[in-house]
């Protein structure tokens, strides 16, 4: 998915909401656990009631990895589910990958090859060379973190060096060396608040992808105060407010309605909208 092709999406939907699906066995409602694929089971039904308020959908490797093949299978079917029956939306694999270039290259031909994810998170401590092979798949996009939303993000991402320049800038303005706004999003979480203006100062046109939304506390509206961009740049993620805000068996049904109550409130901050 091209750049263009995922501001029309969000034009079209006036929504920029991202689905994540961190599927839990201990969350999901009890009657799902006699399925011969719960995990699958649950994402599928997720996936058709929040799939027209929404862009981008976002499942967690470690929430399948754990549970070893089947997990990985669960995560593959729920994949293709999603192309085969919705493929206008914007895959994201979570998995924060970052190695050495050979390393890399696997796991670039794992997600965007094999799996064909849209978008693949990616650390980017070890430096171009362990970015560099997620880059060199057109039409596909690296989401570097960048300043994280959980409370050890200040343990190094906020340090600065003898300059002045913080560690969360040093990933902004050296990676932009590498790939450009076609290619390239970076993780910001939503708890950051003000912090984003710092962000839209290096990268003033980069798509943001925005955990903490919610269950984590961050604010939407502040979010968007200092984030949005002309052709909005945000990707905000929401799992846990939206997934496990039932567990009856009308789960699916209630996440539709979460997602659209968000839909609604990102429609209303669109800066076309104004």
């Amino acid at each position: 998915m091209t750049y263009t092709d995922l501001v029309s999406e969000i034009r079209k939907k006036e929504s920029f909401l991202c689905v994540g699906l961190d599927t839990d066995l201990k969350k999901i409602p009890e009657h799902l656990l006699g399925e011969e694929d719960p995990i699958y089971t649950f994402n599928k039904a997720i996936i058709d009631a929040t799939a027209p308020y929404c862009v981008a959908y976002k499942p967690n490797l470690a929430f399948y990895e754990c549970f070893g093949l089947k997990g990985w299978q669960a995560f593959e079917k729920t994949i293709k589910y999603i192309r085969a029956n919705y493929p206008e939306q914007f895959i994201i694999a979570d998995a924060k990958r970052g190695d050495i270039g050979n390393t890399s290259a696997m796991y670039a031909r794992a997600f965007f090859e094999d799996l064909d994810v849209d978008a693949l998170t990616v650390a980017p401590y070890m430096g171009e060379d362990s970015v560099s092979p997620f880059l060199s798949y057109q039409g596909k996009w690296v989401i570097l973190l960048a300043l994280t939303s959980n409370k050890g993000s200040r343990d190094f991402q906020l340090t600065a060096d003898m300059r002045g320049e913080r560690l969360f800038e040093k990933v902004l303005t050296t990676s932009q060396l590498w790939g450009d706004l076609s290619q390239m999003m970076y993780v910001v979480g939503a708890t950051q608040g003000s912090l984003f203006a710092d962000i839209r100062r290096l990268a003033p046109r980069h798509f943001l992808l925005v955990p903490g939304v919610g269950a984590q506390g961050g604010s939407l509206e502040e979010v968007c105060k200092y984030g949005m961009t002309a052709d909005c740049g945000l990707l905000v993620n929401s799992s846990r407010g939206i997934i496990y805000a039932d567990h009856s068996e009308h789960y699916a049904e209630v996440a539709g309605e979460k997602a659209r109550e968000l839909q609604q409130q990102m429609s209303a901050l669109l800066p076309w909208k104004k």
